[in-house]
C-alpha cells in the first residue's frame, strides 16, 4: 500500500474492470470532511510523542513515525496535485525519501527525512492546495476520467492516510510500556455469557454461488475489482473470531509444541522466532497471562471473551488444525460475510456521512469487543464480528481476481501477487470505516504479528 514513483501513473490497461454506479452523497464537502478527519487523526497519533519518538524506529518492522507522516503528505501531492493539476513539485528530493519501493522499512532511520515541524508545514500546504482544486474538480460519476468519477482518487488518498494511520497504531504498541491509549477511545463493550452462549457456535452456509469482488463500490481498489461468481459448496463457519480463551486452550494443550499440528514452513518458523503464545502476552511468576497494551499490563482472564489477536497465519493455521477444523478460503469469507457492512453494496463509511456506521471500527476502542458485542452488525448468514475487531486470515493466498488491470499504479497490487502473501479480510479495531469493505483484500507475509490480526475457523458441510 505505497506511493507510486513518478507522479502519476497512467492505468496499465485502461479503467477498472467493473463499472461504478452513482454514489448518493459524494461531492467536494463530503470529500473535504473526510480529508479532514483523517488528517485530525494522523496528528493526534503524532502528537503523542516527543519529537524524538516521532524520529525513533520503535521496531524494524516499521518506519519512524516522521516518515509516515511526511510519506502521506508526499502522496497526496503527488495524486492530487501533480496527477490532476500537472503542478511542479514543492520539492522533488520528496519523490525519492519517501518511496517506500526505494527504501525499505528497515533503512528508513538512515534518510534525511523531514523533521516534524518541517512535514506537518509540507502537509498542511499540501493540503490548502488540494483544497482549493477541489472547489472546482468534477466528480460526477459520468466524468470520463476513471481517477475522477465518483471521487475515486480522493478516496484512495483517504484510504491511504487512513491505513498508515492503522500502522501508526502498531507501532505506537510496538512502544510497548512507554506507550498510550489512543486518543478518543473508549473501552469495548461486551454482552453477558448467558447471552452468547445461546447463539449457536457455528454457522452452516447453504451450497451455491456467491459473487466474489467488489460491485459498484466506488473507492474500490484494482485488486477488488473482476467481480466473478464462485460456486462453493455447503461449508460451516465459526460464528465469532477464535477468543482469547479458546486459544489459552490451545496454549495450555501444548499446541505450540505439537509438531502434527504445524505445516512444515510454519513449525520452523515456530523454533527460529521462539513462538510460545501471541505478540504482546506474557505468562507471570504466578502462572497468570497477561497482555501489553498501549503502555498497559492487563489481565488475560478480564479479556478472555475478546477476539485473539497479533497471532500469525502460521499460528492460526495450527490452532484450525488442532480444533478440527481449517481457515476459511477468501470466497467462505466473503459469502459468509454478505449483509454484514450495511445497505449499499456492501460499502462501509461513504455517503454524507463520516461517522462510523457501527461495530468495532475507526479506533472508537483500543482493542477488539468481547465476542458478540455487535448483534445488529451480524451478516445475513447470522454470523458476528466480520467487519471490524480484527483482520482475519484466510486460506488464500494474493492472487488476482479474473480479468484484473491494474488502476492507477502498478505498485498498488501487481508486486504482491503470489504465494507469498495471504489474504486477510474484515478490518479490525484500528480500521478506518473508509479502508474497509466485504470485498477489501489486505494481505501479509505468513509470519507477520505486529498487524492488528486474528481468526475465524471454518469446515467442511455434511
Amino acid at each position: 500500500m505505497s506511493a507510486p514513483t513518478s507522479p502519476l501513473h497512467p492505468p496499465a490497461d485502461g479503467a477498472p474492470r467493473d463499472p461504478v454506479a452513482p454514489h448518493p452523497g459524494i461531492d467536494a464537502a463530503m470529500i473535504a470532511a473526510h480529508l479532514e478527519r483523517a488528517r485530525a487523526r494522523t496528528l493526534d497519533l503524532l502528537d503523542l510523542l516527543d519529537e524524538d519518538d516521532q524520529r525513533a524506529q520503535h521496531s524494524p518492522l516499521m518506519s519512524p513515525m516522521v516518515w509516515d507522516l511526511a510519506h502521506i503528505g508526499n502522496y497526496e501531492e503527488l495524486w492530487l496535485l501533480r496527477g490532476l493539476d500537472g503542478r511542479a513539485p514543492i520539492d522533488a528530493e520528496l519523490d525519492h525519501l519517501y518511496n517506500a519501493f526505494e527504501h525499505p522499512r528497515r533503512t528508513r532511520p538512515d534518510l534525511p527525512v523531514l523533521g516534524p515541524a518541517e512535514a506537518r508545514r509540507y502537509l498542511a500546504e499540501v493540503r490548502s492546495e488540494v483544497l482549493a482544486l477541489l472547489d472546482r474538480t468534477d466528480l460526477s460519476p459520468t466524468n470520463p476520467d476513471p481517477l475522477l468519477a465518483n471521487g475515486f482518487v480522493y478516496g484512495m488518498v483517504i484510504q491511504h492516510e487512513h491505513q498508515h494511520d492503522e500502522t501508526l497504531l502498531a507501532a505506537h504498541q510496538l512502544r510497548l510500556d512507554r506507550a498510550v491509549p489512543p486518543p478518543g477511545s473508549s473501552p469495548a463493550p461486551a454482552r453477558s455469557p448467558a447471552e452468547v452462549a445461546s447463539i449457536p457456535a457455528s454457522r452452516t452456509i447453504d451450497a451455491g454461488p456467491v459473487t466474489i469482488g467488489a460491485q459498484h463500490e466506488p473507492w474500490a481498489y484494482d485488486n477488488e475489482h473482476g467481480a466473478h461468481v464462485v460456486e462453493l459448496p455447503e461449508f460451516r463457519i465459526d460464528t465469532f473470531p477464535v477468543t482469547n480463551r479458546r486459544y489459552l486452550e490451545f496454549i495450555e494443550d501444548r499446541g505450540y509444541h505439537d509438531h502434527r499440528l504445524w505445516s512444515g514452513a510454519g513449525y520452523a518458523w515456530r523454533f527460529e522466532a521462539a513462538l510460545e503464545h501471541p505478540e504482546f502476552w506474557r505468562q507471570e511468576d504466578d502462572g497468570r497471562w497477561t497482555i501489553q497494551r498501549f503502555g498497559e499490563r492487563l489481565d488475560l482472564a478480564d479479556h478472555l471473551d475478546e477476539p485473539v489477536q497479533h497471532v500469525c497465519w502460521h499460528e492460526a493455521d495450527a490452532f484450525a488444525r488442532w480444533a478440527g477444523k481449517r481457515l476459511p478460503t477468501e470466497p467462505e469469507w466473503e459469502k459468509a460475510a454478505q449483509g454484514a457492512a450495511g445497505p449499499v453494496a456492501g460499502a462501509v463509511g461513504l455517503g454524507s456521512s463520516v461517522e462510523a456506521p457501527g461495530g468495532n471500527l475507526g479506533q472508537r476502542h483500543a482493542g477488539p469487543a468481547a465476542v458478540g458485542s455487535y448483534p445488529e452488525h451480524a451478516s445475513a448468514w447470522g454470523v458476528h464480528q466480520m467487519i471490524g475487531d480484527v483482520w482475519e486470515w484466510t486460506s488464500s493466498t494474493f492472487t488476482p481476481h479474473p480479468g484484473f488491470r491494474s488502476f492507477p499504479y502498478a505498485e498498488y497490487s501487481d508486486v504482491f501477487w503470489g504465494d507469498e502473501h495471504h489474504v486477510l479480510k474484515g478490518g479490525s479495531w484500528a480500521t478506518d470505516p473508509t479502508a474497509v469493505r466485504v470485498s477489501f483484500r489486505n494481505w501479509d507475509y505468513p509470519i507477520r504479528r505486529q498487524i492488528f490480526a486474528g481468526f475465524r475457523c471454518a469446515e467442511d458441510g455434511s
